[in-house]
């Protein structure tokens, strides 16, 4: 049985715009929480190069319900010119917190 809540992966050019997309997710209660992990090290085809950066991911809880919402919030916020925005469904999820994320995002 699938689970109602979801992850929303997006990686950032730098730590401040993930910050900036994740509080604004909460902020607007999309996202129950989000959370940064401030530096990796991407590798990635862009205009027919490999290009070399360092990112920034922001992982967002969210209940499926909301997620188309949160594609466009995301999308409407990125600076990148085509983001990785990627909603992952989630097959398990302890109940207790199943019923946070959907308390906070109602």
């Amino acid at each position: 049985m699938e689970s109602e809540i979801c992850l929303v992966y997006s990686t950032f050019g730098n730590l401040d715009d993930a910050k900036r997309v994740g509080k604004t997710l909460v902020e607007e209660r999309l996202a129950a929480c989000v959370n940064i992990i401030p530096k990796i090290h991407s590798f990635y085809w862009w205009k027919e190069k490999i290009e070399e950066d360092e990112e920034s991911i922001l992982i967002a809880k969210i209940t499926s319900e909301n997620a188309d919402k949160v594609v466009e919030r995301i999308r409407e916020l990125h600076p990148y010119e085509l983001p990785a925005i990627l909603v992952i469904p989630l097959t398990k999820v302890l109940k207790d917190f199943a019923d946070y994320v959907k308390s906070e995002t109602s």
